[in-house]
């Protein structure tokens, strides 16, 4: 789970650089339509993590700010690194719903925790292909 923590931030960093080279309008979209529901699934994923190390006597992973990778003047690039960041934390988190892990720990709340993080998450390639077609006009 810390990893998908760590890939959202990613993605949240991305966004933020390119909300930084776009107008307004395009902007308010991206918040909107990108920011705001990974913004929610990071600070989901996060809490679940955080809640499940606490129930289980676990060490709770201790979540740095990400910074983008590398700086680009044109958002596509930025975009591009989001919805890459975007869907390997979504493949992670269906991985673990696949593996029945959480399941045989009998943990509900970890459960829906996954489960409420990939429905955060689930819109946002779509939404940020949308806009890099729209930012490639």
């Amino acid at each position: 789970m810390a990893e998908v923590v760590a890939r959202l931030g990613t993605a949240l960093s991305e966004l933020g650089e390119a909300y930084e080279e776009v107008d307004e309008r395009t902007g308010e979209t991206l918040e909107g339509r990108l920011f705001r529901p990974v913004r929610g699934a990071y600070a989901r994923a996060r809490r679940t993590h955080t809640e499940f190390a606490g129930r289980h006597g676990l060490p709770a992973a201790g979540f740095a700010d990400a910074t983008s990778v590398m700086y680009a003047a044109d958002p596509r690039i930025h975009l591009e690194r989001s919805i890459e960041a975007v869907e390997a934390a979504d493949h992670e988190l269906a991985e673990m719903q696949d593996s029945m892990l959480p399941v045989e720990v009998g943990d509900r709340e970890l459960r829906d925790g996954l489960t409420a993080t990939r429905e955060l998450i689930s819109g946002v390639p779509g939404e940020a292909r949308q806009l890099l077609r729209l930012l490639g006009r």
